[in-house]
């Protein structure tokens, strides 16, 4: 199925149009033809510049642009990735709530609470080895 077209008209130098038609001369091709793939080219380079998908992601995350335009660019899989990482970005972190109180230590543990005690300075020979 053929995409949908948009017709775009703009100036450009005299002397690039001109190279240009020379060198659709020579491919044999359309002037548009030339015009689509160097703009293809392009917009690839650029997607794959890591100073351009700075300032993309800078964008989006100011919220100067929207998810269209990341998806519209960079594609659907990276458009999500930094979706996610935006929406992560703006979560304050989960407090855990209990609906009662804690239970007292004699009902956690059963009746029999037990001592921590530190492993190491309970062993007097340990002590007396390391003297």
């Amino acid at each position: 199925m053929a995409e949908e077209k948009t017709r775009v008209d703009f100036n450009a130098p005299k002397s690039l149009v001109e190279r240009a038609d020379s060198v659709v001369e020579i491919l044999d091709i359309s002037r548009t033809r030339l015009l689509i793939d160097a703009l293809e080219d392009e917009l690839e380079e650029l997607a794959a510049d890591e100073e351009f998908r700075r300032r993309l992601s800078d964008a989006y995350y100011d919220g100067r642009i929207g998810y269209d335009t990341v998806e519209a660019v960079l594609g659907r899989e990276e458009a999500l990735r930094m979706k996610l990482l935006r929406e992560s970005i703006d979560r304050t972190p989960a407090e855990p709530h209990l609906d009662d109180s804690l239970p007292s230590g004699d009902v956690f543990y059963n009746g029999e609470i037990p001592e921590w005690t530190d492993s190491q300075s309970a062993d007097p020979a340990d002590d007396e080895s390391r003297a």
